[in-house]
């Protein structure tokens, strides 16, 4: 999914490859999201909420980040596609974090693990 949303912000067309085969601008881009220790901490909040996700008004109370500067922050986070907003009623919930797109993110960064090593590492796995 991650992939998905920035090659259509990149090239606005929704051919793309594999979801988890993103390259290295969308990683980029996606880690920069997460550039922030407040939009860290939302994101950690809302994994920690689960699928149901939580109010705006009980997010910005579990991290301390509240008004204009939760909702830039939720932009942010949303556009990267790491998180989602749904009007429930009278409410903003934010969703849980879109799971796919951290697992992609760290198959991104793990997908090379001791590519260039000799000897097979006995400390991880490779997958």
């Amino acid at each position: 999914m991650l992939a998905r949303l920035f090659y259509f912000d990149m090239f606005r067309n929704m051919e793309h490859s594999n979801p988890t085969d993103i390259s290295l601008e969308v990683a980029a881009s996606t880690f920069a999201a997460l550039g922030s220790e407040q939009r860290l901490s939302v994101l950690r909040c809302l994994v920690r909420a689960g699928h149901e996700g939580l109010s705006i008004g009980e997010l910005g109370k579990r991290t301390g980040v509240t008004g204009s500067t939760l909702t830039h922050h939720m932009k942010i986070l949303a556009q990267a596609g790491l998180v989602t907003q749904e009007k429930q009623g009278r409410s903003i919930i934010c969703a849980a974090i879109a799971y796919d797109a951290v697992r992609d993110l760290s198959t991104f960064l793990l997908r090379e693990c001791c590519a260039d090593v000799a000897k097979k590492c006995k400390e991880h796995d490779h997958g």
